[in-house]
């Protein structure tokens, strides 16, 4: 047998290849596993979250919450994958009122970084502080164990995740800037602080003493688009609800959307679109072509629009927005 034979054997790659794989394929730079962080704080119930990166959150992304927290008994399993609390049978995917369901964002982000929780539920007299490497636990230094360990802390969870692709080499070469990271980071925080105007968002970099991104909580969605985007685009904003609807083909769910859209008068350089489907942050060329169309009769050349849009399905959870 020749070695190009040899080499051509197919083989059932390790575990642990498989799941650094897998981990690519959701959290492609910090900002992702920020997206994936936030879900889980909102999915928590939390009314204050707090967002602090070092060198684009690279090195460091930490996200503090005041949601519910997690029970001690829980941390084991936490990073494993398609462990979770949203469901357990197939059937509950049509009753889902989640952003996430299927247990991965922990534990890819457990396979190319180091990730650390503290967290504490009403219930606990303490919180709790655990590691993880790989999706299990991991002891925090050497020579400790990997228990979860009692620690002061307060209600609700905080994650911190380090050196993130420090074991994907290529993945983080292929990464920009940590200022241009921090910018993406920014742009995902902005947008869900937009969709969830009840909810006080904060973000920083580590070390500095002012957030770039500050709301209130307990406001509107069109209070938040004037607090960072500007009191002249809020000022020329045009609200569009649209209530229940009926199916748009047979087999389909019923829908309603929600809409914030800029008027002629705002005219911007850049067009700012923001989609949500199944209050899940999204990108579709498609629906974007179609708002920029929309306004290519109203806008002057090179002009561009201001369009917040929310579409929620009555059917709980598409899974296209998995």
């Amino acid at each position: 047998m020749t070695s190009e034979t040899q080499s051509s054997v197919i083989r059932r790659l390790d575990e642990s290849l498989i799941n650094r794989i897998a981990a690519g394929e959701i959290i492609h730079r910090p900002s992702s596993a920020l997206k994936e962080l936030l879900e889980n704080a909102l999915d928590a119930g939390s009314t204050s979250i707090k967002i602090t990166a070092k060198e684009g959150g690279l090195k460091m992304l930490q996200i503090q919450d005041n949601g519910s927290g997690i029970h001690k008994a829980d941390l084991p399993v936490l990073c494993e994958r398609f462990t979770t609390s949203k469901i357990k049978k197939f059937g509950d995917l049509a009753a889902l009122t989640t952003y996430g369901f299927r247990g991965e964002a922990l534990a890819s982000i457990s396979h190319v970084a180091h990730l650390s929780v503290v967290t504490k539920t009403k219930s606990d007299s303490c919180a709790w502080r655990a590691c993880y490497n790989d999706g299990v636990l991991s002891p925090p230094k050497p020579g400790q164990t990997s228990e979860p360990k009692p620690c002061a802390g307060n209600d609700g969870t905080l994650l911190t995740v380090e050196d993130l692709f420090y074991n994907v080499p290529t993945r983080l070469a292929s990464l920009r800037s940590g200022a241009d990271e921090y910018k993406r980071i920014l742009d995902v925080v902005t947008q869900y602080a937009v969709h969830n105007p009840a909810v006080s968002f904060q973000c920083k970099k580590t070390g500095q003493a002012q957030s770039d991104v500050t709301t209130p909580g307990g406001a509107s969605v069109l209070q938040v688009i004037g607090l960072l985007y500007g009191s002249s685009l809020s000022k020329e904003l045009v609200h569009v609800p649209i209530d229940k609807q009926k199916p748009i083909e047979k087999g389909s769910s019923p829908w309603e959307a929600d809409a914030y859209i800029s008027n002629p008068n705002y005219q911007s350089k850049r067009f700012t679109f923001l989609l949500f489907i199944n209050h899940r942050l999204v990108e579709s060329s498609r629906i974007k072509r179609a708002m920029e169309a929309v306004y290519t009769g109203m806008l002057p050349k090179g002009a561009c629009p201001f369009v917040y849009l929310r579409y929620s399905p009555f059917l709980a959870q598409s899974l296209s927005g998995q």
